[in-house]
């Protein structure tokens, strides 16, 4: 056996459980390690009637990034915002807690939790869903679950663009043709048929578009730059760590520092983060969602037409230099 297929051999029996271990903990660790940190809600009513909420929040050091409003009517504002995930409203009839929970199921479960044992025994807590997950998809599971196939999407999108060769214009017309298309059959699928998505239709397409054409023009981006390893390197920024730390299954401000934010830089973390914007909010706060995607996109595309130019000049380098040399005679 020669020492090249041995070091092959060797190699792959080393790289297979460093892939496995890597995958192990970009995904089991933020699932492993879920907890409030910093989660927006918030307070409203008069300061005396508050201060008993607030001091039992503060207790939770470092769970609760506390806002103060006046009234219901400017909490219920903050929570259609996503300003705040909820709040607490001080009533003389007792706490009433307000949740959204198409912002995300699990903290306002934390929250009714959270209210609930602070309560005074035999305190009923009043919840109000403002903005309610859609009836066909009471626990948002979902909206989560549709990440993940659409960083696979993006990633087929850049791997066979590729592989089949495709160089300059070509491949970036390629790239954000398949992402239209898959973002118009993902909103047919998502909102027409499954009825999982409840904003404007054209809206939710374009979302889903902007997100695999952000997966699939960095994919194929870093191959026309690096050559075939930019596959690797791009399946391992979006699949096996921008999937696992997106928060589209929590929330960002669940997972473990620093995965909730380098989720939401990523376009898996900021194309959820969009979807449910626009899906159920009215577009609130999609302003950096829009901003991380538009950039990956751009960057991925332009790096794509550099590639492009800089392989079709290296065979017309090499003619010209073959033509100059001087043929051998006899």
């Amino acid at each position: 056996m020669s020492a090249t297929p041995t070091r092959r051999m060797v190699g792959v029996m080393v790289l297979i459980p460093v892939l496995v271990a890597l995958a192990l903990w970009a995904f089991a660790w933020p699932a492993a390690r879920t907890a409030p940190r910093d989660v927006p809600i918030g307070i409203a009513g008069p300061a005396s009637a508050t201060a008993r909420l607030e001091q039992g929040f503060e207790q939770r050091e470092g769970a609760f990034d506390v806002h103060r409003y006046d009234d219901e009517a400017a909490a219920r504002t903050a929570i259609e915002g996503r300003v705040v995930y909820g709040a607490v409203v001080a009533t003389a009839e007792g706490p009433r807690l307000l949740t959204a929970s198409a912002a995300s199921p699990v903290v306002a479960q934390l929250l009714t939790e959270a209210v609930t044992s602070q309560a005074p025994a035999g305190t009923q807590v009043h919840a109000t869903d403002v903005v309610p997950t859609p009836a066909g998809d009471p626990r948002g599971s979902a909206l989560a679950a549709s990440i993940l196939p659409l960083a696979l999407a993006g990633m087929a999108a850049g791997a066979v663009v590729t592989l089949m060769k495709l160089r300059g214009a070509r491949a970036a017309t390629a790239l954000i043709g398949a992402a239209a298309l898959v973002g118009i059959t993902a909103a047919a699928l998502a909102d027409s048929w499954l009825g999982v998505l409840g904003g404007p239709w054209w809206s939710e397409a374009g979302v889903l578009g902007l997100t695999v054409l952000a997966i699939g023009a960095a994919v194929s981006g870093l191959a026309a730059l690096i050559g075939t390893p930019g596959l690797g390197l791009g399946g391992l920024l979006m699949v096996l760590i921008g999937n696992p730390f997106s928060g589209a299954a929590s929330a960002p401000e669940l997972l473990p520092d620093p995965a909730g934010l380098i989720g939401q830089w990523l376009p898996p973390g900021a194309g959820a983060t969009l979807l449910r914007s626009v899906s159920y909010f009215d577009g609130s706060a999609a302003g950096s969602a829009v901003l991380t995607l538009s950039l990956w996109a751009a960057l991925g595309l332009a790096a794509v037409l550099v590639g492009g130019r800089r392989r079709r000049g290296r065979p017309v380098a090499t003619a010209e230099h073959r033509a100059a040399e001087p043929v051998p005679v006899g």
